[in-house]
C-alpha cells in the first residue's frame, strides 16, 4: 500500500533497488547528494547532478525536464554513506519560472523497479524558493527509510548545497546550471502536454488524473537508467522466459491500452490475434495531430527501450565485476582452477543476461519498425521526406500544420529505424545549420568549401519546406548573404520568386534587412502589449517571417550582432524566425558574448552527427538531414506551385 507522506513523515523501505520519480509542471533540475551519518556531504564526488550524473548506486538525469526518474541501488552505495538527499532546482536563464510558487507543486514518488509506488510526497507550500530538498533516504540501525523533507531555499541551488556542508557551493551550483544550459541547448523540445480533452497521452500511461490529483499516471516498468535487473535464470519461473515463435505482437508495451479506433480503411482484427500497426494510432482532433502524437510516441518508446537495454547491459557488467571480486577475495580461490572457474561462471552469467536484454530490445524494435512501415507512407507533406510520393500531389495548404519535419534521428542499436524529427510550427526557436568542419566526425573528412555549400543547401531546403507548408502569402523569407557565397544554393529560391527581396549583400544590405525585421518585432510587441493589433501600420507584413543568414559573422558589425541576438531572442514570439548558416569558429573573436545566441538555436548539421538529445533519457541521437532524391525536381515543382498560389491569391 502506498504511503502518502507529509512534510517530516518517514516510511520504511521494503527493498533496496528503487526509482525516484519526479513530476513537475515545468522543467526542473534533479540531483542527489550522498551524506554520512550526520548528513555531511564530503565533496563534489558525493554529488550526482546533470554534469556528473552517475555515482556508485545512484544515477540522475542528464538534463532539466518536467519528469525525471532517478535510479538508486542502496546496496551499491559506499559503506560510509548513510543518507541520500534528492534535490530539485529551477534552471537559471532558461526563460522559465524563477520560483516554485509559479509552477504546479512538484510530486515525488519512491517506487520499486516494477513501478509500484512505495511512498509519495507532494511539495506544497513553496513560494519564492528556486531550489528544494525534496526527500531523503536514510539508514537507521541497518534499516533504510524515506523521509519527506520539502525544505526550500530562496537563494537557490548554491544555498541548498552550502546547507549540506559543500565547500565552494556557489561555484558548484554555477557549474551545474552551466551543464543544464548545455543540455537544454542540444535537447529536442518535447511536444507540449495536452489536457485530457484534446490531447497527447504519454504512452504506457493510464488515463490522466483529475486536475486535483498531482500523482503521475502509473506506467509499466520501462524506465530509464537503470531498469529492473533481468531475473536470475536459476530462480525465474516460466513467466520469465521470453515468448518465442509465432507472429510479432504489435501491441507495444508502452502504447496506450485503449487507442482510438482505427480508420475505416484498416482491416478488422480477429479477437485474440496480435494488433496490426495502424497509422494514426494516437489521440488527436485530426489525422495530422494523431500522426504527430504517434511519431512522438515512437520517439519516446525507442528512447526508453534503448535505455532499458543499455542499463541491463551495465547491470550485467557490474554484476560480473561484483561476483569476480567476491570470488577472488577468498585466497582459496586463487589456487588451482577455482579462480578460472569463477571467471568463466561470471562471464557466462553476464553473457546470458546481455543476450536476454538484446532479445527484449529486438522485440521492441520489431514492433516499432512495423509501426514505422505503415506510418511513413501515411504522412502529410509537412511530416514527409522529399522521397515520399505525397510531394508529387502537393497543393498549397489552406492552414498551417502542427509541425515540420527537418530530418531523421536514429540510435546505434537500430540504425535502420529512423524517427522523423518534427518541430512545432510556428518555430519556437531558431535553427542553426553548423557549417564547421569540427562539428562532427563526418564533417572533418570534408573540405571546408564543400561543407559550407552543403550547409547552405540544407538551409534552402528547410526554407522551401516552410514556404510549402504555410498558406499562400502567410510566410516570407529574407536572406542575408554578405559576400554572395551562397548564390548557387539560393538559386532555386531566387528563380522561383518566393523571396521577399533579393539576397542582401555587403554591410549595407545586412543593416537594411536587420533594421526592417527589428522594426517589425518592436511594432508587433508594442501592439500586443497594448492590445491594439489593429493599429499596426498598413504596410507591415503580419505573416510569419524567416531570416536566412549565411556566413555569419561576415559583414556584421557590433550593432548588427546585437540586432541579430535580439531577433533570435524576441522574434519567435511575434513571428520572426532565424535560420543561420555559420561556423562557430568564425565567430570565436566574440568569445562568450555569443554563447546565449548559439544556445538559443536548435543546432543541426548538413551531414550525419550524433549531437541531439531526447527530452526523456538524454541519449545522443544521430541526426541526418533530409535529402532530395538524385535527379529529382520536386523542389523546383513545389516552389513553382507556391509562386503560382501567391499570384492567384491561394486559388
Amino acid at each position: 500500500m502506498t504511503a502518502e507522506l507529509v512534510r517530516g513523515q518517514n516510511h520504511t523501505l521494503p527493498q533496496t533497488r528503487l526509482e525516484i520519480r519526479v513530476s513537475a509542471g515545468s522543467p526542473v533540475v534533479a540531483g542527489a547528494t550522498l551524506g554520512d551519518e550526520q548528513g555531511t556531504v564530503h565533496g563534489i564526488e558525493w554529488i550526482a547532478h546533470p554534469g556528473s550524473p552517475q555515482l556508485p548506486g545512484l544515477e540522475v538525469s542528464k538534463q532539466a525536464a518536467a519528469d525525471h526518474r532517478l535510479a538508486v541501488d542502496l546496496d551499491a552505495l559506499p559503506g560510509s554513506v548513510h543518507r541520500v538527499t534528492v534535490l530539485l532546482a529551477l534552471p537559471v536563464g532558461a526563460g522559465g519560472p524563477a520560483r516554485f510558487g509559479a509552477v504546479a507543486a512538484p510530486f515525488v514518488a519512491v517506487t520499486g523497479l516494477d513501478g509500484t509506488e512505495i511512498a509519495t510526497f507532494t511539495l506544497t507550500g513553496l513560494d519564492a524558493e528556486s531550489a528544494v530538498t525534496a526527500l531523503e533516504l536514510y539508514r537507521r540501525r541497518g534499516v533504510w527509510k524515506v523521509r519527506a523533507v520539502g525544505q526550500g531555499y530562496a537563494a537557490g541551488l548554491a544555498e541548498m548545497l552550502a546547507d549540506q556542508g559543500v565547500a565552494r557551493a556557489a561555484e558548484l551550483a554555477a557549474s551545474i546550471q552551466e551543464a543544464v544550459a548545455r543540455g537544454l541547448a542540444r535537447s529536442v523540445a518535447p511536444p507540449p502536454p495536452r489536457t485530457p480533452d484534446g490531447d497527447r497521452v504519454r504512452h504506457g500511461a493510464s488515463p490522466a488524473p483529475s486536475s486535483g490529483d498531482r500523482r503521475p499516471p502509473a506506467a509499466p516498468p520501462v524506465a530509464p537508467v537503470p531498469p529492473e535487473p533481468l531475473p536470475d535464470p536459476a530462480t525465474a519461473g516460466p513467466a520469465a522466459a521470453p515468448p518465442t515463435g509465432g507472429p510479432i505482437n504489435y501491441a507495444h508495451p508502452r502504447r496506450a491500452t485503449a487507442p482510438p479506433p482505427p480508420p475505416p480503411t484498416a482491416p478488422p482484427t480477429a479477437p485474440g490475434s496480435p494488433a496490426t500497426p495502424v497509422a494514426g494510432d494516437a489521440t488527436g482532433w485530426s489525422m495530422d495531430e494523431r500522426l504527430y502524437n504517434q511519431i512522438w510516441g515512437m520517439f519516446e518508446d525507442l528512447a526508453r527501450a534503448t535505455a532499458a537495454y543499455r542499463s541491463a547491459v551495465d547491470f550485467a557488467e557490474s554484476r560480473m565485476d561484483q561476483e569476480l571480486d567476491r570470488a577472488l577475495s577468498d585466497p582459496r580461490n586463487r589456487i588451482g582452477g577455482a579462480g578460472d572457474r569463477a571467471r568463466e561462471a561470471a562471464r557466462a552469467k553476464r553473457d546470458e543476461l546481455t543476450s536476454r536484454a538484446r532479445e527484449a530490445l529486438d522485440r521492441d524494435l520489431a514492433q516499432l519498425a512495423a509501426e514505422a512501415a505503415v506510418v511513413e507512407p501515411a504522412l502529410p507533406a509537412a511530416y514527409a521526406g522529399w522521397a515520399n510520393p505525397v510531394w508529387h500531389a502537393y497543393q498549397v495548404p489552406m492552414e498551417m500544420p502542427m509541425a515540420l519535419r527537418i530530418g531523421d534521428l536514429h540510435l546505434p542499436e537500430a540504425t535502420e529505424l529512423r524517427i522523423p524529427l518534427l518541430v512545432r510550427l510556428p518555430l519556437e526557436r531558431g535553427i542553426w545549420v553548423d557549417s564547421g568542419r569540427t562539428a562532427s566526425e563526418a564533417a572533418t573528412l570534408m573540405e571546408s568549401d564543400q561543407l559550407r555549400r552543403l550547409a547552405m543547401e540544407t538551409a534552402v531546403m528547410h526554407a522551401a519546406r516552410m514556404l510549402a507548408v504555410y498558406p499562400a502569402g502567410e510566410f516570407s523569407v529574407h536572406v542575408i548573404d554578405p559576400a554572395g557565397s551562397g548564390a548557387a544554393a539560393l538559386a532555386p529560391l531566387v528563380r522561383s520568386g518566393v523571396l521577399a527581396g533579393p539576397p542582401a549583400a555587403g554591410p549595407g544590405g545586412v543593416t537594411s534587412v536587420l533594421a526592417h525585421l527589428t522594426r517589425r518585432v518592436d511594432l508587433v510587441q508594442m501592439a500586443v502589449r497594448a492590445g491594439a493589433a489593429d493599429s499596426l501600420p498598413p504596410d507591415l507584413d503580419t505573416g510569419e517571417q524567416l531570416l536566412i543568414v549565411n556566413d555569419f559573422p561576415h559583414g556584421f558589425d557590433d550593432r548588427a550582432v546585437t540586432q541579430l541576438r535580439y531577433l533570435a531572442d524576441e522574434g519567435p514570439s511575434v513571428g520572426v524566425h532565424l535560420l543561420m548558416v555559420a561556423d562557430r569558429e568564425d565567430a570565436s573573436a566574440y568569445g562568450p558574448v555569443l554563447d546565449p545566441l548559439w544556445r538559443s538555436l536548435l543546432r543541426i548539421t548538413p551531414v550525419a552527427d550524433d549531437h541531439l538529445a531526447d527530452p526523456w533519457v538524454g541519449h545522443a541521437w544521430t541526426y541526418e538531414p533530409l535529402a532530395l532524391p538524385a535527379g529529382s525536381r520536386v523542389l523546383e515543382q513545389v516552389l513553382a506551385r507556391v509562386t503560382e498560389a501567391r499570384r492567384t491569391g491561394g486559388r
